[in-house]
């Protein structure tokens, strides 16, 4: 890339960051003393859209524009991540998941009314965390998840993560690049500008530790839970699961759940390549007023 396309290529990436921050509406929900930040984009049927571990609203960056053409999308902070209050309590708390989903349900049922129908597209620990919320919410139509956490299977990371809380800036943001080629991309030429921005701001604001919840065998027993159409999309290279052997065991004993791999992408599916993934979303959350007529 020459400097002035490189020059170009960060203004827009600046351009969609401003952009998006100017589109959303911001609502401040309190929830047992604390505050849930959650973000609103679009008009149409209401989509939630949460986001993965060391993550924030962000994570849908790519997505946005796309999926608010025909949709009200609600984008949340999760508890503990971005803009949003750290739940009470010890962070390595054992029912911190669970006061986590009971602070989204309850603060989306203030937003969205607690009787409305919802579609849900949930990524890596959000994922898992939409998948807790269909099994619980009444009227949760549909459901995508995005190299989703809780599997219990096989993973293939081949690089390991680097500490990144150094005092030398040069250096922090060399090993957070390092971190989201590591674990998040596939491409090298996308650790832009643009995913390091998100990255970065998005890793500094993460109180919630995730981790040890991600790699527990919960999803299948809460996909057993919610009976309706469910989407599961991986990466041909995302290294948090073996995706064919996870399709294959959370998908193919129920012909309400289908899934897909995405070639040439790593493990965050929706920014690699949201060319291939938005037409996708589209497609499956638009035939969510069919299923429910």
């Amino acid at each position: 890339m020459t400097t002035r396309a490189a020059d170009l290529h960060a203004a827009d990436d600046a351009g969609l960051l401003a952009r998006l921050e100017r589109m959303g509406v911001r609502h401040d929900v309190a929830h047992l003393g604390r505050n849930v930040v959650w973000r609103r984009f679009g008009e149409g049927p209401p989509l939630v859209l949460l986001h993965g571990g060391h993550g924030n609203w962000m994570h849908w960056v790519r997505n946005i524009e796309a999926l608010a053409a025909r949709h009200t999308l609600w984008l949340a902070d999760m508890p503990g991540f971005g803009d949003s209050d750290a739940l009470a309590g010890d962070d390595h708390a054992p029912d911190r998941l669970e006061r986590l989903v009971q602070a989204l349900i309850a603060t989306l049922d203030h937003l969205v009314g607690e009787n409305s129908e919802i579609a849900i597209a949930g990524f890596s620990f959000g994922a898992l965390v939409a998948a807790h919320i269909a099994a619980r919410r009444p009227r949760v139509t549909r459901l995508a998840l995005l190299g989703p956490a809780g599997h219990g299977g096989a993973r293939r990371q081949g690089q390991p993560m680097q500490d990144w809380r150094i005092d030398d800036e040069h250096e922090m943001r060399r090993r957070l690049r390092h971190n989201l080629l590591a674990l998040m991309l596939h491409d090298e030429k996308l650790a832009d500008g643009l995913a390091m921005a998100v990255h970065e701001q998005a890793c500094k604001a993460t109180r919630f530790r995730s981790r040890t919840i991600s790699r527990q065998a919960s999803l299948g027993n809460l996909l057993a839970a919610y009976r309706r159409p469910t989407l599961l999309m991986w990466g041909e290279h995302d290294v948090t699961a073996v995706p064919v052997e996870a399709a294959q065991q959370l998908a193919s004993s129920a012909s309400h759940r289908d899934w897909c791999v995405i070639p040439a992408a790593g493990h965050w599916v929706q920014f690699e390549r949201w060319q291939e993934v938005n037409p996708m979303l589209l497609r499956w959350f638009s035939d969510a007023s069919a299923s429910t007529a």
